[in-house]
């Protein structure tokens, strides 16, 4: 059966569908923080491009992930499903090819798709991408011939993946090289020497993500495109710094989202989304008939009108990623609630326990010495609390734990419900054989063979799921 774009076409012409059907940019970063940014108030990180890109589209604050993990994260966003649901819920697992992405739906209804960039999920042609590329240290150097060299008969879609801003940082002449005397350091990592020369190559490459950005919009513009084209411009996952990427506060879990496009409004939204819903949206906006896998929903309405909200609960986990962890979280108003499953483990992963990463050692050198906050030092500390409640408003760092407070009882109970509700309808599981820790702590070992265990979610099927679990919590 043809798909509504691909019978347009037949009928009517590809030019008469082309004129139609909107095309989108997906520019998706690589451990990218918004507070890094200067459209999320960052004064000292110069991404000029983003600030100019933002006055023709929306900014949404409070966007998060599924998981703050690399190939897991894109696998969720490119299905539009949980992680423990994609089968691919830990670090460098592929995703299975009997999975749906929206891409290949995009595909079958006519559009070109390309890939260009890190990948981290499946061969191309699995994913629905007809082609694709890679070149620069950013992974973003053949960008702009794409836009230029792509088919004129369709409309298309890119997933430009930069490979910034992780590990190992490479500088070039494509962004400011930064001071570490005058960085900005983020409230939850020591402020030392190692951890400011580290930052300072780490907004190097934020700053390139921004130079990328604007060559993409003056290129559209240049093709008299950008009015019928969706940018939009994304994380997979937080900055790669201790207390960020792979854990559940803000500082791993939020996503920079701006989009600009036909109808879109201009300013910001408060409205709760997640990047489960990323492509829900994608194929409500191309007027795709949304596959019964996908577990997000369309913000489509939140594009035209910033004060509408599709969702008030949003769901996150936390799976292996170098070292043994089992969380889970939900945003819902003003509240952060985290579940650990294995308090008894150092709350870690790669990049907040090798010690090859100078930020790591400063942090815990430090924490041993007594000269950290408590909420700076309590990913070096065992037992972990099993609980963690914050509010989010009054401590957007996430640094006192109200889920010990009495006054807090109904909001935890309200919380630890929702997540409870998530992980029965969504099958999700604790795995009773979980994959090891790669490397011993502060150690590197990134050549080790991975020994895979039991995945989250596997003994229930939850590959087969496609319940979504809470969305609104008013009906």
């Amino acid at each position: 059966m043809m798909k509504p774009l691909t019978l347009v076409m037949a009928l009517l012409g590809t030019g008469s569908a082309f004129a139609a059907a909107p095309n989108f940019v997906f520019f998706i970063t690589d451990d990218i923080s918004p507070a890094d940014l200067g459209i999320y108030g960052n004064r000292k990180v110069h991404t000029p491009n983003l600030d100019r890109i933002a006055r023709k589209g929306l900014v949404f604050d409070n966007a998060y992930l599924t998981i703050s993990s690399c190939s897991p994260s894109r696998c969720s966003i490119i299905t539009g499903r949980y992680p423990h649901n994609t089968g691919a819920p830990e670090l460098h697992l592929p995703l299975p090819s009997g999975q749906r992405t929206f891409v290949q739906e995009l595909r079958e209804a006519g559009y070109h798709t390309l890939l260009s960039g890190k990948n981290h999920m499946a061969k191309p042609d699995q994913l629905g991408f007809a082609m694709a590329s890679d070149s620069g240290p950013s992974g973003s150097e053949n960008w702009i011939r794409h836009l230029r060299e792509r088919p004129k008969d369709q409309p298309f879609f890119f997933w430009f993946a930069s490979h910034d801003a992780h590990h190992p940082f490479q500088q070039n002449a494509q962004a400011p090289i930064y001071d570490p005397a005058d960085v900005p350091v983020p409230p939850m990592l020591a402020d030392g020497p190692l951890t400011r020369r580290e930052l300072a190559n780490y907004y190097h490459e934020v700053s390139r993500t921004d130079t990328y950005a604007g060559r993409i919009i003056d290129e559209l513009e240049r093709q008299g495109i950008l009015d019928s084209t969706y940018f939009i411009y994304c994380s997979d996952n937080g900055r790669p710094f201790p207390r960020c990427k792979t854990y559940l506060y803000d500082s791993g879990i939020r996503t920079p989202l701006l989009v600009v496009g036909p109808r879109v409004a201009t300013g910001r939204t408060k409205s709760l989304v997640s990047s489960i819903d990323f492509s829900a949206t994608i194929l409500d906006l191309a007027d795709i008939p949304i596959p019964e896998t996908v577990q997000g929903a369309s913000f489509r309405t939140t594009l035209s009108d910033p004060t509408y909200s599709h969702r008030d609960v949003a769901f996150a986990e936390r799976n292996w990623h170098v070292f043994q962890l089992h969380e889970r979280a939900v945003r819902s108003g003003k509240w952060l609630y985290i579940r650990n499953w294995w308090p008894a483990r150092h709350n870690v992963s790669g990049e907040s326990a090798s010690f090859r990463f100078g930020a790591v050692r400063e942090l815990w050198e430090l924490a041993a010495q007594g000269e950290l906050s408590p909420g700076q030092a309590l990913l070096t500390v065992t037992p972990q609390p099993p609980e963690l409640l914050f509010d989010v408003e009054a401590d957007p760092f996430q640094m006192v734990n109200l889920a010990g407070e009495t006054n807090h009882s109904d909001t935890l109970r309200r919380m630890r419900l929702l997540v409870e509700q998530w992980i029965e309808e969504t099958g999700d599981s604790v795995p009773a054989n979980p994959t090891p820790d790669r490397q011993p702590l502060h150690q590197s070992d990134q050549q080790a063979k991975i020994r895979r265990g039991d995945l989250p979610g596997a003994d229930k099927g939850a590959e087969r799921i496609n319940r979504p679990g809470p969305i609104r919590t008013d009906h």
